[in-house]
Order: C-alpha cells, then structure tokens, then sequence
C-alpha cells in the first residue's frame, strides 16, 4: 500500500520532498487538483467540494496514509474528513508555534505568509490565541506566489518586484522568523532569504508533518513497504507526459537546495 498527499497544486510537492527524505522506502500518489486550483482565494464551500471529491477519489487508490499537503484544505475540511475514512489522514498548519518558540529572549516577532483563506479561518487564529502571543505575530496573504509557482515562474526579475511591492508596508528588521504558511512558499525561499535581513530564519510545517507521518506508520507497523515510486495526478488524471514529468523533477531539485 502508498502513501497519499493531496495539494490543490505543486504546492504539496514540497511535503512529499520532506516525506522521500525521511521515508525514502515507501510508494506515495500525488494528487494534484489542477482543475481548481488556487484555492486560497475561493470561497470556503467551494473548496470543501472540491477537497472532498478529491479525497474520494484517492481513498480508492490504495492507499494506507493521507496527507492533506495544503494549509488552506487543512484548515477547512481536515475534522470531517478524518471522521469519514479509516486510514490516518495527516493536515499541515502554518508552524507558528516553532517560529514563537524561537523568539525567546529576542525582542523580534513573527510574520505569517499564507493564502488570504488560511489567514481568515478560524483555526488558524484559534492555533495564534493558543499560543498567546498574538501581539507577535504579524501575518500578509500572498496569494500571487501560489499563481508563479504553478506557473512555474521562478526568475526573480518577475517574482522579487511582486514581493517586495507587498512587503512595502512591514519593517522587515522587526522579525526574526518568517513562517512559509503555504505549501507553495518553499519553492521562493531562497529569494525570500535575499530580500528579508540575514539573520531571519524560515519555516514550514512540512518537517513536522513528515516526521508525524513516518511515527503513526511506525505504531501502525506499516513502515518501509515500498521503493520510492510515486503516481502523479492531476484531478483524477494520472500523468505520463514526459515533459510534465520532467518539470516534476526540476521542482524537487529547486527543494534540494534548502
């Protein structure tokens, strides 16, 4: 049996490249809803639809384990789709719990980058007051990198002016941890890196959820019973063009560099 991961785009990709690392002998399916995406700026039932109709077609797969590889899909649907299937299915949230926990002894704070849905919902404001240090942590949707990113536009001379245009507004030197709150941020981390102060430090969840994978199919004794093989679709499609194939393996690459 595989591993599923489920994105609205490429976005989940940069999970599943966390997963290879850590569970380099498992066979994953990597389902993409191309069709829909970007969902963080839709309406909140038009996602869930979307979501729940992708879910179904992946929980006849085969698969032993999801994971909802999108922060948006997580924090609308993530309770009700646990509470239909039997398989464990693994969300991701913006890792703002790691960015304040880092912030002990600096007199810094914390900026979220998500998707306008994700930055509305209440979990993720529930997740903040959890925490209870609102006051630091500062949050910017942006959802113009999910749209370069699926677009496979990653030359900075496009994306830098994009990003410092919606960054005009923040003092950059008051943040000591910028938290990449869409699976689809990690691929412009390192033009993140140049524009932000040295000294800044990024993260995800992607990390955590794969190390949260890897525990559940160790208790379930369903670890390392694979090769490394992954399927990739697209909204139910299975993909063999080569070229879209090719460009997969660019994007892992890109990964490889963080």
């Amino acid at each position: 049996m595989r591993i599923g991961f489920f994105d609205s785009g490429i976005g989940g990709m940069t999970v599943l490249h966390q997963a290879l690392r850590i569970l380099p002998t498992e066979d994953f399916l990597f389902y993409a809803d191309t069709s829909h995406v970007p969902y963080g700026e839709k309406m909140k039932e038009e996602v869930r639809e979307y979501v729940i109709n992708a879910v179904d077609f992946i929980a006849n797969q085969n698969v032993k384990a999801l994971v909802v590889a999108c922060n948006t899909a997580t924090s609308i649907v993530i309770e009700e789709l646990r509470k239909q299937y039997d398989f464990p299915i693994l969300g991701i949230e913006p890792a703002v719990k790691p960015a304040i926990e880092e912030l002990e002894g600096k007199q810094k704070k914390v900026l979220v980058l998500a998707t306008s849905l994700t930055l509305k919902e209440k979990k993720y404001r529930d997740l903040v007051h959890r925490i209870g240090h609102g006051e630091n942590v500062d949050s910017l949707p942006l959802p113009g990198l999910v749209q370069f990113a699926e677009n496979l536009e990653f030359d900075e001379n496009k994306v830098v002016p994009y990003l410092e245009k919606e960054l005009s507004l923040f003092d950059l030197h008051q943040y000591s941890t910028v938290v990449l709150g869409c699976t689809h941020f990690p691929y412009f981390e390192g033009t993140l890196r140049r524009i932000f102060p040295e000294g800044v430090d990024f993260i995800s969840g992607s990390v955590g959820t794969a190390k949260n994978l890897k525990r559940i199919l160790e208790s379930k004794d369903q670890i390392n019973q694979g090769t490394g093989n992954i399927e990739f679709f697209k909204s139910g499609i299975k993909v063999e063009d080569p070229l879209t194939l090719s460009n997969y393996e660019k994007l892992f690459k890109i990964l490889d560099e963080f």
